[in-house]
């Protein structure tokens, strides 16, 4: 990606722990850009600010955030960690409602606030949509994913009217090794053990691991990009041709279906929205604002992450 030099101050990221937070820091380090990362405990480095991410919360040594470049948004517990119970489900509200609003309210009362403020967000909020193609214009769909989506973005606002330029950054299945989606699928198609989820029809929007960390970078140094933005690779596939790729990959035939009866029994609400719904979505911001994919298609991108 050009222009990865051009920041030069420091970056803010919360969740800096989880999967793209790790590859992303790692990836600022890599160019010499600092960065102040936000804890929850008690801080252990010199690099490390406090915060409770909760109502009435805040960040201590607020006063170190001044003049940052960037501030990018992680933090959320994960949505596929367990069965969607009603306490759960407060625990994912929370975790990213409530944590944008602390953050944005925080930034808006900087006198010299970040640039740009880049959040995590979903494509669960377009919901089951069946055979539709969608890109960032298409409507918001039903259920309790896309109203957390939908909340999650908009718990934003404060950073929005401080004039700082917001990316909501809708993130579609990463493809990580040892982590994430693939990491729990990889072991069981390794195994022969692994096959397409229900029926294999829904579509599934994915993107590499190094692309989604680009994707990143980009956003915060484009300033043509502002608002939702998909972070897919332009090639959606259905789940049976994704399992089939990823069988292929690993040497292995991929027969062994996950019936959509046991998933939802199994999993719940859970399995219905991250599992079983259908999501065709394509990157339509962008691939306008001029970004470039490195794995476009499934086949290589699979590939590239399986030999890292």
């Amino acid at each position: 990606m050009g222009g990865a030099n051009t920041v030069s101050r420091a970056v803010l990221v919360s969740g800096a722990s989880g999967l793209m937070g790790r590859r992303l820091t790692a990836a600022l380090a890599t160019d010499g850009v600092p960065v102040l990362r936000l804890v929850r405990r008690a801080p252990a480095a010199a690099d490390e600010l406090r915060w409770r991410p909760t109502p009435g919360g805040g960040i201590e040594q607020i006063e170190r955030l001044e003049g940052l470049a960037a501030a990018v948004h992680l933090s959320g517990a994960n949505i596929a960690a367990r069965r969607w119970t009603a306490a759960w489900k407060r625990e994912m509200w929370q975790s990213r409602v409530e944590s944008t609003r602390v953050l944005c309210e925080a930034l808006a009362r900087l006198r010299r606030p970040p640039v740009v403020l880049v959040c995590a967000s979903a494509i669960g909020f377009y919901g089951d949509r069946g055979e539709a193609v969608l890109d960032e214009d298409s409507a918001r769909g039903e259920g309790f994913f896309p109203e957390l989506c939908a909340a999650w973005e908009g718990a934003s606002r404060a950073a929005g009217e401080a004039g700082i330029r917001v990316v909501h950054l809708r993130l579609g299945v990463v493809l990580s090794r040892g982590e994430g989606a693939l990491g729990r699928m990889l072991p069981l198609f390794r195994a022969g053990l692994g096959g397409r989820l229900g029926s294999g029809r829904q579509w599934m929007s994915w993107i590499a691991e190094a692309d989604a960390v680009r994707a990143f970078r980009f956003a915060m140094e484009n300033g043509a990009l502002r608002g939702a933005v998909n972070v897919v690779a332009p090639e959606p596939v259905t789940n049976r041709e994704f399992t089939a790729a990823l069988g292929r990959a690993a040497h292995r035939p991929a027969l062994l279906p996950a019936p959509a009866l046991a998933l939802r029994l199994a999993l719940g609400e859970m399995a219905e929205a991250a599992l079983l719904a259908s999501a065709r979505i394509v990157p339509a911001r962008l691939l306008q604002a001029g970004f470039r994919f490195e794995h476009a298609r499934l086949a290589d991108a699979l590939r590239a992450v399986i030999a890292d």
